[in-house]
């Protein structure tokens, strides 16, 4: 019952991704001149540090953000991105590596992009204690070239921008792409050419609109929305309507913020020995922000500071972010099971690792999983099998007590003791198991490796629906045959129930992840398996 929500999310409807594209191949070359977007109010310097009174624009009044300049195309070999000369804003990542869908293989997954549909953008700026001095991300800055391009051979890729004040304040925005990284390193840096000191800060903010679509489903849940990070409350969710409802005003030391989608996440990493200010804002014209401010720093004349941060964007891979930033892995979101579904994913990971197929190693880790809980399914089984054993004395006590509760509840317990039957003996054992079942759950549904990825034959994406249902029918058979194994219900009506349960199971797993339901298939059988093997055992040995 878990499990609907991602082929609802990714495949039941016309994605966001799909929409924003095909906006985007309808309008091409026709920029959206109507945006007009408030600049967020975020927390003034002064609370950060009382001594300054800096009342940048930023700070403390609303500025319309309806203009764009001139886009600077970057081709590296994981993204494709647009940087656009007014503010340096990330306005546009598409990832090379992940296709839109298997229908569209050549075209790239987008991530972020300013179509209003899915707008969704990476920020930064300065802001200095006089307010002309320092670009925000409104400043027009100028540029050596329009496009760049990692060649082959290259390993690293500088894209500059610059901006100067009459003052003799100058500013290069630098963007630095790595070979097979996701993260850009953004940098800020400041030459003092005045007679003045110069004091400011860097921001980094991420502003998008909530999807039409937020990651909710018929069955299950799974997360759009912020997230920070601290050492006081590590991982933390910020969700648009807590954006909506209460502004996010808080000094963390490092930490980290980001905006998380199913599969992808976009994230500002601040350096982690500086402490920053995170503040979140729900604009007028239904954007959010997200965002932080370094500490302030003072150049004198004729020196040179260098604000920077790293910016990741791109898919939930677990050994990038934990190399990145402590605890941006946690945006792959096992929820409260995250201490059994990691070692799971990292058991996964191993297997796949040799036989390079991520559909026989889910069935190579259930056959694991099955092995480790041998012993304990095997007392389930046992008790299972001995009520099966008794059920026509069951019966027979019923026809004789009828009504009398309290006589059949005594006849029962004294046969259960006589053939040493523990009614719960069957439960407990299952109980302990669940909690790995839907860990293995979470980690099935959250892991971006799966998406996209084939098993064989007709399964070419584990991460949707079997487009022939080959396989919840399948399911739904080895659900029919456990429930032939296990002992009757005493209650009519709950044996009736229990029957139906197959049949609306294989409904409901039509329309599941293919990988989810391979699990539970395998799962199911090899279940069958050993429990038919105890109960013939028993069977023969009451013979």
């Amino acid at each position: 019952m878990m499990v609907w929500q991602q082929w609802q999310l990714d495949y039941g409807a016309k994605s966001l991704e799909e929409a924003s594209y095909e906006y985007e191949q309808s309008n091409n070359n026709q920029p959206d001149t109507k945006i007009s977007e408030e600049v967020p109010d975020a927390p003034t310097v002064a609370s950060i540090d009382s001594s300054v009174n800096e009342t940048g624009p930023l700070l403390n009044k609303p500025v319309k953000q309806n203009k764009t300049g001139e886009k600077i195309r970057v081709e590296t070999d994981t993204f494709s991105l647009d940087i656009d000369t007014r503010g340096g804003n990330i306005t546009r990542a598409n990832l090379k590596k992940y296709p839109l869908s298997l229908e569209r293989p050549d075209t790239q997954f987008p991530l972020l992009t300013e179509l209003p549909a899915n707008f969704y953008i990476a920020q930064s700026g300065l802001i200095a204690t006089q307010k002309e001095l320092a670009p925000t991300h409104e400043a027009d800055y100028s540029f050596s070239q329009s496009k760049y391009e990692m060649a082959e051979n290259q390993d690293e890729l500088v894209v500059d921008l610059n901006w100067q004040h009459d003052s003799g304040i100058e500013v290069t925005k630098r963007f630095k792409f790595t070979r097979d990284s996701h993260v850009i390193q953004v940098s800020h840096i400041v030459n003092n050419n005045s007679k003045s000191e110069w004091s400011g800060r860097q921001y980094l903010q991420l502003q998008r609109v909530k999807p039409a679509d937020d990651g909710q489903s018929m069955f299950i849940y799974t997360y759009t929305g912020g997230a920070i990070y601290s050492q006081e409350d590590r991982y933390e969710k910020i969700d648009f309507d807590e954006m909506a409802d209460s502004k996010l005003n808080r000094d963390i030391l490092g930490g980290w913020l980001a905006m998380l989608q199913h599969y992808f996440v976009s994230a500002w990493v601040p350096p982690a020995e500086e402490q920053h200010h995170y503040y979140s804002k729900a604009l007028k014209n239904g954007r959010f922000v997200l965002g932080s401010y370094s500490p302030k720093n003072t150049v004198a004349p004729d020196q040179q500071t260098e604000f920077s941060a790293n910016f990741f964007s791109g898919p939930k891979l677990q050994h990038e972010l934990e190399d990145l930033s402590e605890g941006l892995e946690l945006t792959v979101d096992y929820g409260y099971l995250t201490i059994i579904a990691k070692p799971l994913f990292y058991v996964l990971e191993f297997i796949h690792s040799f036989v390079s197929n991520w559909g026989w190693s889910i069935i190579i880790l259930t056959i694991l999983i099955k092995l480790a809980f041998y012993k304990l399914s095997e007392a389930s089984y046992k008790s299972m099998a001995n009520m099966k054993k008794v059920a026509p004395r069951l019966q027979t006590l019923k026809e004789r007590y009828g009504d009398d509760k309290q006589r059949l509840n005594q006849a029962m317990m004294e046969m259960y003791k006589k053939e040493k039957i523990n009614p719960l003996g069957g439960c407990l054992p299952m109980l302990v198991q669940i909690p790995v079942f839907i860990a293995l759950y979470w980690v099935l549904l959250e892991s971006v490796e799966l998406r996209q990825a084939e098993w064989i034959f007709w399964i070419d994406d584990l991460s949707i629906k079997d487009p022939y249902f080959v396989l919840p029918l399948l399911m739904g058979i080895t659900m029919f045959i456990q429930q032939k194994l296990n002992p009757p219900p005493p209650d009519p009506m709950q044996a009736k129930i229990m029957m139906s349960l197959p049949i609306v199971f294989t409904v409901f797993f039509a329309f599941f992840p293919s990988g989810l339901v391979l699990y539970w298939f395998v799962n199911n059988l090899l279940s069958i398996l050993q429990q038919w093997r105890i109960t013939k055992a028993i069977e023969q040995s009451s013979k």
